[in-house]
């Protein structure tokens, strides 16, 4: 596909710096790129949360931005904008995927803070309540190791990897265990 005359014009002005072209630019293109992200994290089995696609695309624009437009200035409209932004933002997602998984590895990044999962290969973080009456509505009937892993979590803020260090646990038992809890209170609550 050709370059239109739509997005050379909104190019020219984007380089230019005419007011409101950026807002232009990243209103015409920020479909494109949540698409890519989530294409590629799913490409790579890697879970995002909604934050996690913020922060990433966040990430393509401030590329597209660094050097007064350096990446837009190289396009030479040998295919169409949205071709080449894709190319560019599929590359920024792989590059910053890899540097957050290796900071995770290195015990850079807290694992309850990364948040980029591989799905099926390891925990899928439970979404933290902050509610007690709501926790301790979920304790209620647990096993005591099953409670314990809730309060080490929900109350107490620990990691995956926390929690299973301390009760000595696979860590990829630890989000079933949420779930099931999790599951357990819907049951209740249903029930009421």
């Amino acid at each position: 596909m050709a370059l239109t005359e739509v997005d050379r014009s909104l190019l020219a002005r984007c380089l230019e710096h005419h007011p409101g072209a950026w807002r232009d630019f990243v209103d015409r293109f920020i479909g494109l790129f949540v698409h890519v992200v989530n294409h590629t994290a799913h490409a790579r089995s890697v879970r995002l949360s909604s934050d996690d696609i913020d922060d990433l695309c966040a990430e393509v624009f401030l590329t597209l931005l660094a050097d007064d437009f350096a990446v837009l200035r190289r396009f030479r409209g040998r295919c169409s904008l949205a071709t080449y932004l894709a190319v560019i933002a599929r590359r920024v997602v792989v590059r910053e995927i890899a540097r957050r998984r290796k900071a995770e590895a290195l015990g850079h990044v807290p694992a309850h803070k990364a948040s980029l999962d591989r799905a099926g290969s390891g925990p899928v973080h439970e979404r933290r309540i902050d509610d007690e009456d709501e926790i301790q509505a979920m304790l209620a009937g647990l096993g005591e190791r099953d409670a314990s892993v809730v309060r080490h979590f929900h109350l107490e803020g620990r990691s995956y990897s926390e929690i299973s260090q301390l009760m000595g646990i696979p860590e990829n038992s630890i989000g079933p265990t949420l779930a099931r809890a999790r599951g357990r209170l819907r049951q209740q609550n249903v029930k009421s």
